[in-house]
């Protein structure tokens, strides 16, 4: 018999994985031409071209026990010397490899933070909409997860309701910017009040209290909007990054953590989460991936498809009646729902072959959330399923 505390999670497996797996049985029964399937993340973009070019001459060049053999638990240290730099260069900090945790994307990073730091009963805020497996993550901890209202239409952090949240017991704030699934990136007067906030009940309640930026989408963003860095805004702030988005690569599972030297008992964080990484059993990020990703720090994927689809997405839902927040970064759209409910709006898309992730997922419901990163000729094919979509709902 399973464990007891796997049981809920075996019963309500995670709606955006089911989705996907359901597109693909629909893509055989229909045609894959005929199914339109908005559901998971998954970049359509190929990686830069170096990666691969840089991957080839890793193992031609790198005696095979470096490539393929263990190393330091928080990844290679000219990998993190790379990294550290390259921060360093693009946003005016001061780390070195001794600030910078490879690990296996962003959510292995979060999980190692978060054993890092996680009493039972410890409290992590984040705000809603947010990306639904935080709560299990936290779940995995024993921690208990305290979600802020939505601040609707904007999506901006409800700041008033975030300082009423924040208790004694609270250890973490989570933050995701530019947002999954809305799109919208958090202003820098944003970040500002939120840490302003943070500061404030530190001092009240005698605690730290660490700011969780999850970054998977930093560079996914468009119209030039700036995205801040916050470890410039909030001493106690711990970055998780994967290159899962800006080089396209998620199912290789590379990301890293920064825990910044002035953040709260620096020196045993930082040995706390190199040993989660290691007794979580990551022990360390994929080598290949690590010496592979170091020699692409200046790459890009080509986001400009993903603009090219965002305008033309917003143009035909807002054409069609639908109310969109025009996103500003990542690669989703974040629709109202013509009904109440969430579940029942994506259950009649579907009978159009559309396959849209209902927002309660996210903590929102009364919205579906549509992952535009696909190819463009599937999204103009799409776009008459949607009309027969707005047209039932306006009979």
């Amino acid at each position: 018999m399973i464990a007891k505390k796997m049981i809920k999670y075996v019963q309500g497996n995670s709606v955006t994985r089911a989705m996907f797996e359901e597109g693909k049985r629909m893509a055989r029964l229909y045609g894959a031409e005929n199914v339109y399937d908005f559901s998971l993340g998954n970049p359509s973009v190929e990686p830069p071209a170096a990666v691969k070019e840089n991957m080839v001459q890793i193992l031609q060049e790198v005696p095979p026990n470096q490539i393929h053999g263990y190393m330091n638990n928080a990844g290679h240290e000219e990998v993190r010397e790379a990294v550290a730099k390259s921060l360093n260069d693009k946003f005016g900090t001061d780390f070195t490899e001794q600030n910078i945790l490879m690990t296996v994307g962003a959510a292995g990073g979060l999980n190692v933070i978060l054993k890092a730091i996680l009493d039972p009963g410890d409290e992590v805020v984040a705000f809603a909409p947010y990306f639904g497996e935080y709560n299990n993550y936290v779940a995995n901890f024993d921690g208990v997860m305290t979600a802020v209202s939505p601040n609707i239409p904007d999506f901006q952090p409800n700041l008033a309701e975030f300082e009423e949240k924040l208790t004694k017991k609270t250890k973490a704030v989570i933050i995701n910017t530019p947002n999954n699934p809305t799109g919208v990136v958090y202003s820098k007067e944003t970040i500002q009040k939120l840490a302003a906030i943070l500061e404030q009940k530190q001092k009240e309640f005698g605690t730290a209290i660490y700011l969780i930026a999850d970054e998977p989408y930093r560079e996914l963003a468009y119209d030039g909007v700036e995205v801040p860095y916050l470890t410039k805004y909030y001493d106690n702030t711990i970055v998780g990054y994967s290159y899962s988005k800006s080089l396209s690569l998620p199912g290789e599972r590379i990301g890293y953590l920064v825990i910044p030297n002035e953040a709260d008992d620096y020196g045993n964080l930082w040995n706390a989460a190199v040993i989660a990484n290691r007794i979580l059993g990551f022990v360390n990020a994929p080598s290949l991936q690590q010496l592979a990703v170091a020699r692409c720090l200046e790459e890009a994927t080509d986001i400009s498809i993903y603009d090219t689809n965002r305008k033309l997405l917003y143009h035909k839902l807002t054409g069609l009646g639908f109310e969109c927040a025009k996103p500003e970064g990542a690669f989703y759209m974040w629709v109202k729902t013509k009904e109440p409910d969430d579940k029942a709006f994506a259950a009649r898309a579907k009978e159009f072959n559309l396959l849209l992730v209902p927002g309660s997922s996210f903590m929102c419901p009364g919205y579906v959330r549509i992952a535009y990163c696909v190819e463009k000729e599937m999204l103009l094919r799409s776009f008459a399923a949607f009309e027969k979509l707005a047209a039932y709902y306006k009979e």
